[in-house]
């Protein structure tokens, strides 16, 4: 159904500025207001205006739910420009009803040619906002933007490509020796060009170089535009700022009296100007005079953040802008209201199961199949990977202890009931299913996804014939058999220590004695211990599988963990030696991940041999391994695996983060488990490698009580020890280390014995010779006396089509190989989560089948040129992850962390030294219960 709501309100201003002028008799008119009607962007706020006239006006915005938003206004009715953009939109400009530009963060430039928009290869990355974009011409365009504040950039645009421009040497610094942000760029020829920013900023361009013009002010500068006579900026701190004049003449302050934070600016052909700003402040100035507009609004926009006026009638856009919640937006406009949007309602529907997720492997055991049903749970949800260890288990005890009922040998976890059957085969298979659908149901249907996981348990019911809301337990049929069995499971560990009636909340009160690390600011702020683990706060936070959290600091996940019930093992070690700053190896573990991660570079053409037989079979705990000498499956030796290094390292960050969809580590293993199953022949069905071969049911729920027990302990003993150790990340050590300077030469400036080594190419000092113009660390030349790295430059803005690409950075701003909105898990980095499932789960495959090699001797992994990777564009070629063992594979698993840049190795080493013990411990308890000889 489509409505029209018209709400026309008189403009209000609560003004806030107890200086504010009382309102004075003027021809303007009042605005009108229009709030957007729900369904329409009820959530937006609304930053730039512009456009060629009243027939054709142009609105850029953000809306939480849907990204960046490009609005058209042609005079009668409003249109919503389709999927503009993934990132928030800051700024408009309109060359002609057919040539529009829009600028916003991820450094996102689009341009609208009447039909589509085109989204331009820029610079930046996705940190970096693009704040405001003008053009003489669609071939002549500038654009300004900054990331954090600061790190201002100036980009041009020559109808082909977009280039960085360097800026003025002499730009002013903050009191951090920082670059603004530049925030507004606006021109009166080409040949004449302004550009705004922090710290009183203010460039102009005379058609051969770029030159600071003094403003007579530290404050932030947001926006500027000008007519033939003068140039207007405003901006301001706590309160306003209002300068007119040019490069020739020089700057006045004209500020309105009493004026709040301003934003918008406007003018009149006639020469009248007006300025927008905080709490709905509107002034226009005509002939020297000021007058204040006010109005009855009994709740204010909290800014008019653009202004615009189309030759008949002010347009002043804003919302909640100034905080940063990018919210309850507005769009305004003098003289002639209107009809500001026509909303369609849409009804949210009931949540489904997405097609072929009811029964994803329809011919595999009813085991297999209601696993499928719990990685694709874990992929939905929040990727905490203690708690979906824990789920893994128990809905694998549940199966077991279904189908151990009807067997004669066989313990039961928590029951010990036997029952006889003259169909045991299909009982068995109703009972695994209601025990395994009860379980699932209790614990995902208030997850995340928990409705389309929920739905997806009932329609695989139906292709069962089973009914769900059969909840009878009484009688010994196997629908009463399986509630029983899942009654127990969820009852008995109801209390197990993982406070999951709370949401798995923290119980201890714990608290970090350092303030978080703000990822876009330089260093680690305050540390009180730098090595303790701190949170941190990111710009915006999403979970590695793209879920969008509330806040951008982190939260502590799985905090308790090692208190949990375990399946084998008593509990976490008690004791643990974790690395710390002033270890005699530290700066060689810190050094190796700054290494590994400047190797990503795609412009490197290093290369590595990936075959088993070359790479792999490591010690226990050690990277000592040069591959196998031979497949003992075929007798033949591996062949070659030759990959780009950078390729390699990307891949392995990516493939092993969570698993290739998001199903954390413990689900992962299971993913691998499963292939592994179906690819052994029924006659090799042997659980030990010995014996008789089993059927698939039987190998099935006796292979998740193995490697999900053992997963489920592997949490227990690694998330225990994180949180006895509180062990720091390497993004916390490696820009603490650079803080302190450099430890290789006490002759050198900045020297400290607990600094970062230095490495030609790696890890240099910046020195005034190294930032001249043309050498490697000119972009850095305000930091002489620090230290660079030459590393990963962050996420691109365009993750599909383009890379982040390598440069020298500060040390200080080093970030690893991830998500911008991830950069690191919320726990502590002692000792590896990866290390620990991987090496537990592979002891169990390889004790569970009777080998340590993958069916035939080989496992592979396929990442596929420019479409695999999801941080950046790639892999460039090809790329084959192999192992020979699944200690190889485990082994590759606790690497990737390294490569990714978020565990040192310690983390890694001794995680898999604890990973091996748990699953050892776990196979050995659950062959107890497979053999009838637990009790």
């Amino acid at each position: 159904m489509t409505r029209t709501l018209l709400l026309f309100l008189p403009l209000s201003v609560l003004f806030a500025c107890k200086d504010a002028p009382e309102p004075t008799d003027s021809a303007v008119d009042p605005f009108s207001a229009e709030v957007l009607p729900a369904g329409a962007h009820p959530s937006a706020a609304f930053m730039s205006v512009g456009g060629t006239g009243p027939d054709d006006v142009w609105v850029a915005g953000a809306d939480p739910g849907t990204g960046g938003l490009a609005l058209h206004w042609d005079g009668s009715q409003w249109t919503t420009l389709a999927n503009a953009s993934l990132y928030d939109l800051w700024w408009v400009h309109a060359f002609d009803a057919d040539s529009v530009m829009f600028a916003g963060a991820g450094a996102t430039i689009l341009s609208w040619d009447g039909v589509t928009l085109t989204r331009h290869k820029t610079p930046g990355l996705a940190r970096d906002t693009v704040y405001g974009l003008w053009g003489a011409s669609p071939d002549e365009v500038w654009a300004v933007g900054g990331w954090a504040g600061r790190w201002g950039f100036l980009w041009r645009y020559d109808g082909s490509e977009w280039q960085n421009v360097s800026l003025p040497d002499d730009m002013p610094l903050d009191a951090n020796g920082e670059l603004p942000a530049l925030l507004k760029v606006w021109g009166r020829a080409k040949d004449d060009v302004y550009v705004v920013g922090g710290n009183g900023t203010i460039l102009h361009y005379d058609g051969s170089s770029w030159s600071v013009v003094e403003s007579g002010t530290t404050a932030r500068l947001f926006t500027v535009t000008g007519n033939a006579e003068q140039i207007a900026v405003t901006g301001g701190d706590s309160s306003g700022v209002l300068l007119l004049g040019d490069a020739a003449k020089g700057f006045t302050d004209a500020t309105p009296p009493g004026a709040p934070v301003l934003q918008g600016l406007s003018f009149e052909d006639g020469g009248a100007l007006w300025v927008t700003g905080a709490d709905a402040a509107i002034f226009r100035r005509e002939g020297g005079e000021w007058t204040y507009i006010p109005n009855d609004e009994e709740t204010p926009p909290e800014s008019l953040h653009g202004a615009w006026h189309d030759g008949e009638s002010l347009w002043a856009v804003g919302g909640a802008v100034l905080t940063g919640s990018l919210s309850e937006g507005v769009i305004w406009r003098t003289d002639k209201p209107t009809e500001l949007f026509v909303a369609e309602e849409i009804e949210t529907p009931a949540a489904s199961c997405p097609e072929g997720y009811a029964d994803p492997v329809p011919d595999g055991s009813i085991a297999h199949r209601w696993n499928e049903q719990m990685i694709n749970s874990i992929r939905r949800d929040i990727p905490r990977p203690g708690v979906h260890a824990r789920n893994l288990f128990h809905v694998s005890a549940a199966m077991w202890d279904a189908w151990a009922a009807y067997d004669e040998v066989a313990d039961g976890l928590l029951t010990s009931e036997k029952l006889t059957s003259d169909d045991v085969e299909g009982d068995r298979e109703i009972a695994i299913s209601y025990a395994a659908y009860r379980v699932l149901t209790h614990r995902y249907t208030a997850a995340i996804g928990g409705a389309t996981s929920t739905a997806c348990y009932d329609d695989f019911m139906g292709v069962l014939g089973l009914d769900p809301t059969d909840t009878h337990t009484d009688g010994d049929d196997p629908v009463a058999l399986g509630n029983r069995v899942a009654e127990a499971i969820i009852d008995h560990y109801a209390d197990d220590g993982a406070n999951e009636h709370d949401n798995y909340k923290d119980t201890t009160g714990w608290t970090s004695p350092n303030p978080p690390i703000v990822v876009d600011d330089p260093g680690v702020g305050a540390l009180v211990d730098p090595n303790e683990w701190t949170l941190l706060n990111i710009a915006l936070a999403e979970t590695q599988n793209g879920i969008v959290l509330d806040s951008g600091l982190q939260g502590y996940i799985c905090p308790t963990w090692g208190l949990v019930e375990p399946f084998s093992i008593a509990g976490p070690p008690e004791t643990m030696s974790p690395p710390a700053i002033g270890d005699a190896e530290m700066a060689e573990w810190v050094m190796d991940v700054v290494r590994k991660t400047s190797w990503l570079d795609v412009a490197d053409t290093e290369t590595i041999d990936l075959s088993p037989g070359a790479y792999g079979n490591n010690g226990l705990g050690a990277n000592d391994g040069l591959g196998h000498a031979v497949n003992p499956v075929t007798g033949s030796s591996y062949e070659p695996n030759i990959t780009l290094r950078s390729d390699f390292g990307r891949v392995l960050a990516e493939y092993w983060a969570d698993g290739p969809k998001s199903e954390t580590p413990p689900g992962h293993w299971n993913v691998i488990a499963n292939d592994v199953s179906d690819a052994l022949p029924q006659d090799e069905l042997r659980i030990g490698g010995e014996g008789d071969p089993v059927d698939r049911l039987q190998w099935d729920v006796s292979l998740y009580l193995a490697i999900n027990g053992a997963v489920h302990d592997a949490a227990i003993t690694a998330w225990g020890v994180k949180r006895d150790y509180t062990a720091a990340r390497p993004i916390q050590l490696i820009r603490y280390m650079a803080s302190l300077g450099q430890s290789s030469d006490p002759t050198l400036p900045s020297y400290n014995a607990g600094g970062l080594p230095l490495e030609d190419g790696v890890v240099e000092l910046i020195t005034e010779e190294s930032a001249a113009p043309g050498e490697r660390h000119h972009e850095l030349r305000w930091f002489v006396g620090e230290l660079a790295i030459y590393t990963w430059r962050g996420e691109p803005g365009d993750r599909a089509n383009d890379v982040g690409g390598h440069a020298w950075v500060r040390a200080l701003e080093w970030i690893p190989y991830q998500r911008r909105t991830f950069v690191t898990p919320g726990f502590p980095g002692y000792i590896s989560g990866h290390s620990t499932f991987s090496r537990a789960a592979a002891e169990v495959l390889t004790s569970f089948t009777g080998s340590a090699y993958f069916p035939g001797g080989l496992g592979e992994f396929v990442a596929n040129p420019s479409a695999y990777l999801v941080f950046e564009d790639g892999p460039i070629h090809e790329v084959r992850l192999q192992w020979g063992t699944y200690y190889d594979a485990a082994d590759q698993a606790g690497q990737s962390r390294i490569w990714g840049g978020i565990h040192i190795w310690p983390d890694d080493g001794d995680g898999r030294r604890q990973g091996s013990e748990v699953g050892l411990s776990a196979y050995a308890l659950a062959r107890d219960y497979m053999d009838g000889t637990a009790y």
